[in-house]
């Protein structure tokens, strides 16, 4: 009788492993433009030229990604049974325009991650990933981090994106709980150097809160980036960053702002840059089809390598149209002061390639284009 029952146990086991659920989804967004862009620099500022961008110029060109990053992917999901859900992600960005791969040439260097779901306890995932900081001022970012024209870099930092990263993720009503631990980031280092275990890690922490018209987040996010010479690793900087934001809707419109406060140490504890960056804007769906944003950013930089530098700030619009609800048409236009769009400037960054020409203190970018989302 016992061998009986232990038999039964064992097939219905069985019966409910070949019955579980799995899917796998092919994904991914195609997106190019017409760009023109004022007051551009005709190289890029390096340490060796003094970062000198080199005479003004006008910028005709095609480019990808204006709204989205262009990309494929590939997303996948078996349900265990239990409440417990085995999941992946794995996706690829590339440049329409010429084909070739983002991301330094990493085949899926915009996500790259395996977990575990919990209907219950919440989703661990392990891989590359976006950052903690990322997730939750996501939908507190007026133009949805729009590739184009969007501070990113300025906002989030280099490693919005981190490699060998574990990451918790739990939703429990209208409060969303996340938290990531990268043990070794290839941003400005290898990483996971044996005997050198803060080397180029990364941690961060935060919560969102959403329910009817309003939304608030609060998160913090800290980086411990390769210092080196030409010749020899000198130790780890430390880059801090904490943020909250807030957002409500009413009727056709959603208004956003927030506050993100930096830090950035070096290895001998000397502040390389210290900064309060702003934003504020607002979504507005003029019609079923149309939405328009609008949208201004500010850094307050009070300390770059000792100096007071001249604050950016930057305004910047979208009109987008959706001809049906995988294609859209849009305009999407930018102006900074005292940096390059996006912000690339020796103070922030050169992540983003809008480098002033020498002489130049605005520039204006605009640009039309078409995305479909498959």
């Amino acid at each position: 009788m016992k061998k009986s029952l232990f038999a039964l146990a064992a097939l219905g086991a069985f019966a409910g492993a070949a019955q579980a659920q799995s899917s796998v989804t092919l994904y991914g967004v195609a997106d190019m433009n017409l760009e023109f862009v004022n007051h551009m620099g005709s190289q890029t500022p390096t340490l060796a030229n003094g970062f000198n961008a080199g005479t003004s110029n006008n910028l005709y060109r095609m480019s990808s990604g204006g709204l989205s990053g262009s990309r494929w992917g590939l997303r996948g999901v078996e349900d265990l049974g239990g409440g417990m859900k085995a999941l992946f992600v794995l996706e690829n960005g590339f440049a329409l325009d010429n084909g070739s791969i983002q991301q330094g040439g990493r085949l899926f260097g915009r996500q790259a991650y395996v977990g575990l779901e919990s209907a219950q306890v919440g989703r661990f995932t392990f891989g590359r990933q976006y950052t903690t900081l990322f997730d939750l001022l996501a939908n507190f970012s007026p133009s949805g981090y729009a590739t184009q024209y969007e501070p990113v870099v300025a906002q989030l930092g280099l490693n919005f994106r981190s490699d060998n990263t574990a990451k918790y993720t739990g939703v429990f009503g209208p409060v969303t709980a996340i938290a990531h631990w990268s043990f070794g980031n290839g941003v400005a280092g290898n990483g996971e150097v044996p005997g050198q275990f803060r080397r180029d890690t990364g941690y961060g922490a935060g919560v969102a809160y959403a329910a009817g018209p309003f939304g608030a987040t609060i998160a913090y996010d800290q980086y411990n980036p390769s210092i080196s010479s030409t010749t020899a690793f000198l130790g780890t900087g430390t880059a801090k960053k904490a943020a909250v934001a807030g957002s409500y809707a009413f009727g056709p419109a959603k208004v956003m702002a927030g506050y993100r406060w930096g830090q950035t140490k070096a290895q001998n504890g000397v502040t390389v840059l210290r900064d309060n960056y702003y934003w504020v804007g607002a979504n507005y769906q003029v019609t079923a089809p149309l939405g328009l944003t609008l949208q201004y950013n500010y850094d307050d930089v009070t300390n770059f390598n000792g100096a007071n530098v001249k604050n950016p700030w930057q305004v910047s619009f979208i009109a987008d149209y959706n001809l049906s609800k995988r294609t859209d048409v849009y305009l999407t236009a930018a102006f900074s002061k005292n940096a390059g769009l996006n912000f690339d400037t020796s103070a922030i960054s050169f992540a983003n390639g809008y480098f002033l020409g020498t002489g130049q203190s605005t520039m204006l970018g605009a640009a039309v284009g078409i995305r479909h989302k498959f």
